[in-house]
């Protein structure tokens, strides 16, 4: 595997940072994977499901969103449209730079994003969600004792992940514009929705929202005791070997 560093302007104007995980062969087709929630691009479960899947030739471009990691910008100031249209700045640099992605993958709120923007990004005919919301208001939840703060005061500070963070009422009321259900019933790409049934971050009912609402093709694999953030040795290598092997059917293949 080739893991190059690639910067590229982001929606509202800020450098992300990304890096390209490729294959040391020809490149069947390539793929753009959003991390989740606060995780940046280097996290555990995002470099091992892109690694496995440079093992079937399929190159990964995995990105911090703004605000977070080596990206430029503050945290305080994104939201979830700000990461929708980061990823579609994304697949507009990879278009330019190398191809457009066929395949979208999300982790968490990732995933969520990646629903929403799958209808901007032309050439993706492939969607696969990890333990994804259904609604991006679900993360709220994650700070839910804080949401009085907020609201009262335009801002706290929030312990994530061990981290703390500036959540602004902003992001609060941005989440909650975003119905996903529209979005998924009029995908028209290929979705594939896997969820662990005992994810204590995300609850399996969202996968199963996100499941009935989609229209064939649509797949579902249960995640066994796998955790939200895939940390187990084996877990983010079979994500990876199943979404290659149930992706070969809708990517196109180069002369």
């Amino acid at each position: 595997m080739k893991s190059t560093r690639q910067d590229f302007p982001g929606a509202h104007g800020h450098t992300l940072a990304a890096r390209l995980d490729a294959p040391d062969g020809p490149i069947r087709a390539y793929a753009l994977f959003a991390h989740c929630f606060t995780c940046g691009k280097d996290v555990l479960a995002a470099r091992r499901i892109a690694q496995g899947l440079t093992e079937h030739d399929i190159a990964v471009l995995r990105f911090d969103f703004t605000g977070i990691g080596a990206s430029e910008g503050e945290f305080a100031d994104t939201n979830f449209s700000s990461n929708v249209d980061d990823l579609v700045a994304a697949a507009a640099f990879m278009r330019a730079r190398h191809a457009a992605p066929q395949l979208l993958i999300g982790h968490s709120l990732g995933g969520s994003a990646v629903l929403a923007a799958a209808g901007q990004i032309p050439e993706a005919t492939a969607v696969v969600t990890l333990a994804a919301p259904s609604t991006p208001v679900y993360v709220t939840r994650m700070f839910g004792r804080h949401l009085e703060q907020i609201a009262a005061e335009g801002e706290a500070i929030v312990q994530l992940v061990g981290r703390p963070f500036r959540i602004r009422q902003q992001f609060v009321d941005d989440a909650g514009t975003h119905s996903l259900k529209e979005q998924i019933a009029g995908l028209r790409r290929a979705l594939l929705v896997m969820h662990a049934p005992h994810d204590d971050t995300v609850s399996l009912s969202n996968a199963m929202e996100i499941f009935t609402a989609a229209k064939h093709p649509k797949s579902f694999v249960s995640l066994d005791d796998a955790n939200h953030l895939l940390t187990g040795r084996d877990d983010a290598a079979y994500v990876a070997n199943l979404i290659a092997a149930w992706s070969a059917r809708y990517l196109s293949v180069p002369e």
